[in-house]
């Protein structure tokens, strides 16, 4: 089951990334994809979770801090992960159920989709780094996640940088 949302997750955002380049519209004009990705959403949220990772919260600006993730991809907030390679590999999509809802820059809400695309020489095992925007204040509204032991759904792959 879990792989088939994974492929459902997969061909979902294949589909809204390629959607999204083919049109300016946006997707949220589009009431078939957001049905769609509200039905991966929901079934995404009721699966067991592959993983249970340690969260921490880390943003533009934070000395050490690079703008381009370990696959040499700008960061993009709110959907950049780092993991460790060992345990999750770079290129793979998480769903975080947790983060389902925040508000994203800029303005909508999250999906719960991360992007598994850059590494971090203190992250083991069971840790995960969320890269939440510009600035200490990025991460006010995901306060309450930070050293907080997630529910990490592997929600498929995907190829190049993580989508904008």
């Amino acid at each position: 089951m879990k792989r088939f949302l994974g492929c459902l997750a997969t061909l979902a955002l294949a589909f809204s990334a390629s959607a999204a380049s083919a049109a300016p519209a946006s997707l949220d004009n589009d009431p078939i994809g957001a049905l769609i990705g509200q039905a991966i959403t929901s079934a995404l949220q009721q699966a067991a979770p592959d993983f249970l990772l340690k969260a921490t919260l880390y943003h533009a600006g934070e000395p050490g801090m690079s703008a381009r993730d370990s696959l040499g991809c700008k960061v993009v907030a709110m959907r950049t992960a780092a993991v460790d390679g060992r345990r999750v590999p770079r290129h793979t999509v998480l769903f975080i159920k947790q983060t389902v809802g925040l508000p994203m820059p800029g303005g909508g809400v999250s999906d719960g989709f991360w992007y598994a695309s850059d590494l971090g020489s203190a992250i083991h095992a069971g840790r995960i780094d969320l890269f939440t925007g510009q600035g200490a204040a990025s991460m006010v509204p995901l306060l309450s996640l930070n050293l907080a032991t997630l529910s990490v759904v592997d929600a498929g792959t995907f190829a190049g940088c993580p989508p904008r």
